[in-house]
């Protein structure tokens, strides 16, 4: 296994030592758009993040009998962030309630008074400015227990909302976002992304945009990056939703009066999200007003001995709850693809 970097295809690294991790999970009741997503069990996708988040933390889920997997049974990418932790642990694991239905037992678990917002679909309905003004203030207070910071997600149709985001705040990257879906649904993905823009105008703020359109893991994880990074180093950990952060700090820059310093920012994604033919995560960074550093792992479930697995390698489910930073972690850390294949499946003989 080894880590490349996104925009050269060269080798590239992360940060040494053990690295804290936060995931930062929430509900956007776009999820419940019929077909919109498939990151979770049907009916009970606003469990997913809940689900995922006892998982890292405990190896095995109390809100609910099983762990998220998608209809065709793929396994939720939980999976392989809690096999990293088991080979080598993180600092810290903990959970930003953004926004949940239900919170997560024996978890450490942070919360802000962030509800979960409704469909873009239909607006947001969320105080933009506020959660904003929330995730910097987390990302001032935070103490370091390792050497830098992991930020994952877990937020179930958040390409939906993240595709939206960047488009109402004037990107070009109408279809770079990628999907849980090998085929992504774009009929009803593309309907709701149409309604939410339907309900902005240019007279709108950014803030008053990003109140109707988004999604409140983007913008409190933007608002923690900047002010954040000025104290250490923090590496992303997604494919094109946490690209979408970064497009959403950039573009606050100005009404905020403060930069990102990103040469204390890594983006660390699958290769399933880089190599993604039906995305483009490389044009929606290469979007910034800086070049970011960007990274994906090699790992593949090419010798996996669950079949299941393998659906990863074929374009499924691809990234999520840290998984990408997960991997680049381990090979830092001189994990091989073999050891942590095996890891992985411990983990679903066991369960």
């Amino acid at each position: 296994m080894k880590t490349y970097n996104i925009f050269t295809n060269e080798p590239d690294s992360l940060p040494c030592g053990r690295a804290d991790f936060l995931l930062a999970a929430s509900v956007t009741k776009t999820c419940e758009i019929e077909g919109i997503t498939q990151a979770g069990i049907p009916g009970m996708i606003p469990l997913t993040p809940t689900l995922d988040a006892e998982f890292i933390i405990n190896e095995r889920v109390y809100s609910l009998g099983e762990l998220a997997e998608t209809p065709t049974g793929v396994p939720t990418p939980a999976i392989i962030t809690r096999a990293v932790h088991n080979l080598v642990p993180f600092s810290a694991t903990e959970i930003l309630d953004l926004g949940l239905q239900i919170i997560p037992q024996n978890s450490i678990c942070h919360s802000f008074n962030i509800l979960p917002s409704n469909s873009i679909a239909l607006g947001a309905d969320i105080d933009a400015k506020a959660v904003f003004r929330k995730g910097m203030a987390a990302g001032e207070s935070y103490e370091l227990k390792g050497n830098y910071l992991i930020l994952g997600e877990s937020t179930p149709s958040g390409t939906t909302t993240a595709t939206a985001t960047a488009l109402a705040l004037g990107y070009d990257c109408k279809d770079d976002f990628s999907s849980s879906f090998l085929h992504v649904p774009n009929n009803v993905r593309n309907e709701t992304i149409n309604k939410a823009l339907s309900l902005i105008n240019d007279e709108m703020s950014n803030f008053e945009k990003l109140s109707v359109v988004s999604d409140n893991m983007l913008i409190f994880c933007a608002g923690f990056l900047m002010s954040a990074s000025r104290r250490f180093h923090i590496v992303l950990a997604g494919g094109t939703q946490m690209a979408a952060c970064l497009l959403v700090a950039d573009r606050l820059r100005e009404d905020v009066l403060m930069r990102v310093k990103h040469e204390n920012i890594t983006l660390a994604t699958t290769s399933w999200v880089a190599n993604d033919k039906n995305s483009d995560i490389a044009h929606i960074l290469s979007l910034l007003s800086y070049k970011p550093n960007a990274v994906y792992t090699s790992f593949s479930f090419e010798n996996a001995t669950i079949p299941i697995l393998k659906k990863y390698d074929e374009g499924e489910a691809k990234e999520g709850v840290g998984a990408g930073a997960a991997l680049a972690y381990a090979y830092v850390n001189e994990v091989d693809n073999a050891k942590l294949l095996e890891a992985i499946e411990r983990i679903l003989y066991s369960m």
